[in-house]
């Protein structure tokens, strides 16, 4: 991980912009920018940089974690029990030590830090500035350590998927054939990726009211002929995500879950065959949207057409309507324009692409046509 990298870009923008300090509080920035990531976050735990060390301020019963993978110059630690030897008891008495009382301009990322975290720094005598924007823009493009396991990851959501299509079927709930998948998911990953972490989620919201749900949980409901089902998995692995969906049916398909399907892939496609570097982030939306339009599904595309991928389920930049950022080579997108049926159910493909100097580059496959989803 290019952490050192990272940290000589942002302390370049502290430069610039007279900050002193910076607090990180968001997981995912913290592991962008330290290579560290808990498995909760009910205790604080707080990221510190500053022209001269990095910080990270951890429970006790993340210490043993934090030492083993944390790339920061020091780590401090608060205890819960009576025995511990250490005097600071709390985060907040870190904060203090680290940030001081001295009048300084101390860098934040604001949708993700406390407001009595925002307050203290304040009452100490300092002035907050939002840094969160900063850090999420060092983001937007990857490097080829990010970008090498964004394939690894690729792989392995193309497995998971695959295999639990393969029992897709009539009678299964949406659960088992979940499980089928996370089945061959795991040992996969065992076996080809010794010590590495993995974190994923799967769903498979099925049935007329269900897969016009885009974001729910898998259930026990058994599948039925005549369903539409949307099978959606993102896997992510050492802390970084692809993502692949695709939405099939159940026995044959009516003309109208035809149609709407069809219009759903086409969409996808469009987007798919259009998106690169040098275009806007509202045109790849808009030739999506289009397709709707024409299809006379416009009413029920009520989301953006992809969402950035890497680090976060859901990263900026997004593929919205009002999004004009010009997009860049080594930005990662999950395309997948969406309609949702109120009586019919809901349709959307999903893939995961890298931006390249001549293109885009999936790094996710399945097939797309009816054809091959129908189970």
């Amino acid at each position: 991980m290019q952490v050192s990298h990272r940290l000589k870009v942002l302390r370049s923008h502290m430069e610039q912009e007279g900050i002193s300090s910076v607090i990180v509080m968001n997981p995912d920035h913290q592991y962008y920018l330290s290579g560290f990531k808990a498995l909760l976050y009910s205790r604080p735990i707080v990221l510190y940089i500053d022209f001269n060390k990095t910080s990270i301020v951890v429970p006790g019963l993340e210490e043993a974690h934090a030492r083993h993978e944390a790339t920061v110059d020091e780590i401090n630690v608060y205890y819960e029990h009576p025995n511990a030897s250490n005097s600071k008891l709390n985060h907040f008495e870190y904060i203090k030590s680290l940030v001081g009382e001295n009048n300084s301009t101390v860098g934040v990322d604001l949708s993700s830090t406390p407001g009595e975290i925002v307050q203290f720094v304040q009452n100490l005598g300092n002035k907050i500035v939002d840094i969160g924007q900063e850090i999420v823009q060092m983001r937007y493009i990857k490097d080829s350590y990010e970008i090498d396991l964004l394939e690894k990851s690729g792989e392995l959501v193309n497995l998971a998927v695959g295999e639990s299509l393969k029992n897709c079927k009539a009678g299964i709930t949406e659960m088992e054939m979940d499980a089928v998948g996370n089945s061959a998911l795991f040992a996969a990953t065992a076996s080809q990726y010794p010590q590495a972490t993995l974190d994923m989620f799967v769903m498979s919201p099925s049935g007329v009211k269900r897969s016009n749900m885009p974001h729910v949980f898998s259930n026990t409901r058994k599948l039925r002929v005549g369903d539409v089902m949307i099978h959606s998995r993102q896997v992510g692995l050492n802390g970084y995500r692809a993502e692949l969906e695709r939405t099939v049916i159940i026995g044959n398909p009516t003309e109208d879950q035809k149609k709407a399907f069809e219009s759903a892939r086409i969409a996808q496609q469009k987007a798919l065959d259009f998106i690169k570097p040098g275009v806007r982030a509202s045109e790849v939306d808009k030739v999506a949207r289009d397709v709707f339009e024409k299809d006379g599904y416009g009413e029920y595309a009520i989301h953006r057409t992809g969402h950035g991928i890497g680090i976060s389920a859901h990263e900026k930049p997004y593929l919205r309507y009002d999004n004009d950022l010009v997009l860049e080579e080594g930005m990662v997108y999950s395309v997948e324009p969406g309609i949702y049926i109120p009586g019919l159910g809901g349709f959307r493909h999903s893939d995961t692409v890298i931006l390249t100097s001549d293109g885009s580059r999936l790094i996710t496959e399945y097939p797309r046509d009816l054809e091959s989803l129908i189970f």
